[in-house]
């Protein structure tokens, strides 16, 4: 109850913005059984914002994976709502996107028998750290692992298919399947916390984006081709109860 409470007053404090009546801030909450730390992430959602796919997930201050708070749950179970076309209609089915959230998946650093990194229906992640994508505003409440560092980096990852650009044209890379789904690459924020400080809140900041058909887990940072994607999220923090 106290972390809840908490979770509507940091709420409060955020950039004031026009919301329809369709808006909703959804609340998941994930890693109960960790015995670490409390942790908030919370996504306030831009003008583009249409059904993105996100990750969220802690290094150490080496770049080493960590823990996973958050995955979308069509990447973390290998089953996308629009996955099987062979009825004749769309039904869910089997898919990977390995173009969705390349950095999150390489980081994690499993590799499945056909040497992607994304998991399938045989090797999903648990429900603890997944759920439905949120279609607006939303925090995720987490718990951290018990040996989490004093000062570690939360990282985000975040995209959105079909969002083609001037650069980024669904003909630029015909014979690549994975781009094709992908178009605007991900997009990487991160924040540094350090617990040894006491600071409560803190934004995550854009860095780069990934790789546009997920063949590797780079950060790439020159994002001067990026448009509508930078407009996914409008603010995106961190709080420590």
């Amino acid at each position: 109850m106290v972390l809840v409470s908490m979770l509507f007053a940091f709420s409060s404090c955020r950039s004031a913005r026009n919301l329809t009546d369709s808006s909703v801030h959804d609340t998941l909450t994930t890693n109960l059984n960790e015995k670490g730390p409390g942790i908030v992430v919370h996504f306030t959602r831009g003008k583009n914002f249409n059904h993105p796919l996100m990750a969220v997930w802690i290094e150490d201050t080496n770049s080493n994976y960590l823990q996973t708070l958050y995955v979308a749950e069509s990447i973390a179970k290998g089953i996308f709502g629009h996955g099987d076309a062979s009825s004749g209609k769309w039904m869910p089915g089997p898919l990977r996107r390995p173009a969705a959230l390349p950095v999150w998946s390489h980081r994690r650093n499993i590799q499945e028998k056909d040497g992607l990194y994304v998991p399938t229906v045989n090797t999903p992640l648990p429900d603890a750290v997944t759920g439905p994508t949120p279609q607006g505003d939303f925090s995720i409440i987490s718990n951290l692992t018990e040996n989490i560092p004093a000062v570690f980096d939360v990282y985000f990852e975040i995209n959105q298919s079909w969002d083609w650009n001037e650069y980024w044209t669904n003909a630029k890379f015909p014979d690549d399947e994975n781009y094709k789904t992908s178009a605007q690459p991900s997009l990487i924020y991160v924040a540094r916390i350090d617990t040894v400080t006491g600071q409560k809140t803190t934004e995550l900041k854009i860095i780069g984006h990934g790789h546009y058909s997920g063949k590797d887990g780079k950060i790439y940072h020159d994002l001067s081709t990026i448009t509508t994607a930078m407009n996914i999220a409008e603010k995106i923090y961190v709080y420590l109860p």
